[in-house]
């Protein structure tokens, strides 16, 4: 098995603002897909996340530890190469950065669709970054666009 691992620092006093980010409709719709619905904050929740026209994913919360940690597992509507894979960030302080540890780990084999999934991932981390240092990140539709595959 092959994981899809970033680092990035926001410039931010605490990891609150990243941990609520992550685990609120409104944070996750203004960092990733502005097509977020569910329950993010309940371990156990499911979460449906969708980019159209392509398709979507739908994570079940699998642990929250309040500032600190946040993991999702991929069930349901997915990519077969997501389905069982695991997404985890790890939140910690570093001065006047909050540090945001990821990992999308699972994955059975490293395909193509892999390569194209951790450009994307950077590309929405920093997107979670612009959106805890000025207000505004750049969640799908409004993405980077890399590829055919969006």
């Amino acid at each position: 098995m092959v994981d899809i691992l970033h680092r990035i620092g926001a410039k931010t006093t605490t990891p609150q603002a990243i941990y609520e980010a992550l685990t609120t409709v409104d944070g996750l719709s203004a960092w990733w897909t502005r097509d977020t619905k569910g329950t993010p904050g309940e371990v156990g929740g499911i979460t449906e996340f969708r980019f159209p026209p392509v398709g979507g994913f739908d994570m079940e919360t699998a642990e929250l530890v309040d500032g600190k940690r946040v993991v999702w597992r991929v069930v349901g509507e997915s990519p077969e190469e997501w389905l069982g894979t695991t997404i985890e960030f790890d939140l910690s302080q570093d001065g006047d950065y909050t540090i945001v540890l990821f990992k999308h780990s699972g994955w059975r084999e490293p395909v193509e669709f892999m390569y194209h999934c951790s450009t994307k991932w950077a590309s929405f981390l920093l997107s979670l970054q612009q959106l805890v240092e000025t207000g505004t990140g750049a969640p799908a539709p409004d993405d980077q666009r890399i590829s055919n595959w969006h």
